[in-house]
């Protein structure tokens, strides 16, 4: 880790030095900055689409099967042979002999016909292009999701510590006025100690909070790149919620990536048993061979080479393999079982996804509303009991009690708003709306089928590669099936919008 970025996220720490200072920097940061920031920038989506664009290759290197190789060998040797004299029949027959040979071979072959092997890999890798995509599509909407989370998390812990601060305040004059009244004669020592007990679980309280909000800021500056500011108001999302949870459960089964990748991985498993099934097939090539030599490597004897071509069409029937292609068909065709089958666990832990985030979203808008209300009473409860305490009907544990409830019900309603925008979130990813074109459009989007648009026609392509590829699948028994892709859902405007300005109220009138 470099030094800069280390002390980037030190500086997230919430010390308690820096709990009192709350400065703040001149802009305020809305949520749409911290997801458009974290979409250019966030290291984990970077590295998924690096993955996408590597996954995309298998593409190309699947359709190579269709096109030309071209080797070139060559062989260069040099011999000594020495006999001894003695051994040799004719006496005037020289005993050392040497000598020097090359040769030189241009092979090129062409496939025909692969009898599907090379339409089914093709079909394969498609397959996994598509499943990589969704994956993609699946890694933004978490890091989106996580950005959401401590957004409002940094927003919900901040408050927590006002509120903890205001309730430290509180308890302190309550603590000042207790020390009066006793010296006084108005109430004994055990009113002081029942204040003096409260200001010091506020004052841990408040140091917890710090601790807490210490570390949503880490938090917030792993998921976005950069250290919290002002946050402004979470904006609303509800342009992405249905009205029904029925209508969730139909848009998940349609555009949720985890279960769109799971179909494209079917899809894919199912292209490979139909190559292992090709295995029985023939195959049929073309290949045609120059030769130079062999003769000797002396340059100046070049009218010793010699020169030979042979050109002719092999045909490649399997017969026997020992049992190894039934067992690899028979060992795809389980594994094709299991993507089926797994589509519908994945299918039932999308609805499942659905079903947990609606109920969040409906018991934390219940939530809100019921603290609200507790809020008000509470405030209304607190003032109440603090002038009766000042005629005599209300003691100090009194007024204690009731700050303590008024704060405890502050600190819900807080919980309850951070909760429900957090539900909401959770239902939108897992309907498969939770991505940068929905919620930030005026940032440019990164496009996963830009990359692979321009490996169709790349070094290596040769003009006869489709009508080679058109026999390849057509002929196969069974045809190779090849996957689509899916229908994509049009981005919904109007993204994510700052809230509205409070109306600032007019002077009142002399």
């Amino acid at each position: 880790m470099s030094k800069s970025l280390r002390g980037r996220l030190l500086a997230a720490i919430f010390s308690l030095g820096a709990a009192g200072a709350t400065a703040a920097p001149a802009a305020a940061e809305t949520l749409a900055d911290a997801i458009a920031m974290a979409y250019e920038t966030n290291p984990v989506l970077q590295s998924q689409r690096a993955a996408q664009r590597a996954l995309d290759e298998s593409f190309v290197q699947a359709r190579s099967g269709w096109r030309p190789t071209l080797n070139l060998s060559a062989q260069a040797a040099w011999n000594d042979n020495r006999t001894p004299r003695a051994a040799l029949a004719n006496p005037a027959f020289p005993t050392i002999q040497d000598g020097n040979s090359g040769q030189a071979r241009l092979t090129f072959s062409q496939p025909i016909w692969t009898g599907g092997r090379v339409a089914a890999t093709v079909s394969a890798a498609q397959a996994d292009i598509l499943q990589g995509r969704e994956n993609l599509r699946r890694v933004e909407s978490q890091v989106i999701g996580q950005v959401i989370q401590a957004y409002a998390d940094v927003r919900r812990d901040q408050e927590a510590l006002r509120i903890r601060q205001e309730n430290v305040s509180v308890l302190q004059r309550q603590l000042e006025e207790s020390n009066a009244r006793f010296e006084v004669g108005e109430i004994t020592r055990t009113d002081v100690a029942q204040s003096q007990a409260r200001l010091a679980n506020a004052q841990a309280a408040m140091q917890n909070a710090e601790a807490q909000l210490g570390n949503s800021r880490a938090n917030y500056a792993a998921a976005v790149g950069r250290n919290p500011g002002t946050l402004e108001p979470e904006p609303s999302l509800a342009f992405l919620l249905p009205p029904t949870v029925d209508e969730a459960f139909s848009v998940a089964e349609q555009f949720n990536p985890l279960l769109r990748a799971q179909q494209f991985a079917e899809q894919a498993s199912r292209a490979r048993l139909a190559g292992a099934r090709a295995e029985r097939l023939p195959q049929v090539a073309v290949q045609s061979t120059l030769t130079f030599g062999p003769a000797p490597t002396d340059p100046f004897e070049r009218g010793l080479y010699e020169r030979d071509v042979t050109t002719g069409v092999t045909v490649s029937v399997p017969l026997f393999s020992g049992g190894l292609t039934s067992s690899r068909i028979r060992q795809a065709v389980e594994r094709n079982n299991a993507d089926r089958i797994t589509i519908e666990t994945q299918r039932r832990t999308v609805l499942q996804q659905v079903t947990q985030g609606w109920n969040q979203l409906i018991a934390s808008r219940a939530n809100i509303t019921s603290t609200g209300e507790q809020v008000r009473a509470a405030r209304i409860a607190a003032e109440g009991v603090r002038q009766e305490q000042q005629v005599g009907l209300r003691t100090t544990i009194d007024v204690l009690n009731a700050e303590q409830e008024l704060r405890n019900a502050e600190l819900s309603q807080v919980s309850a708003r951070r909760d429900e925008y957090v539900a909401a979130a959770s239902v939108i990813s897992a309907m498969g709306r939770l991505e940068g074109r929905n919620l930030v459009p005026t940032v440019p989007q990164y496009d996963a089928t830009k990359h692979f648009r321009k490996l169709r026609i790349t070094w290596g392509w040769v003009p006869w590669e489709e009508p080679i590829a058109i026999i390849d699948r057509t002929l196969a028994l069974p045809p190779t099936p090849q996957p689509k892709a899916k229908p994509v859902e049009p981005a919904i405007p109007p993204g994510l919008q700052p809230p509205p300005a409070q109306p600032v109220a007019a002077p009142a009138s002399r």
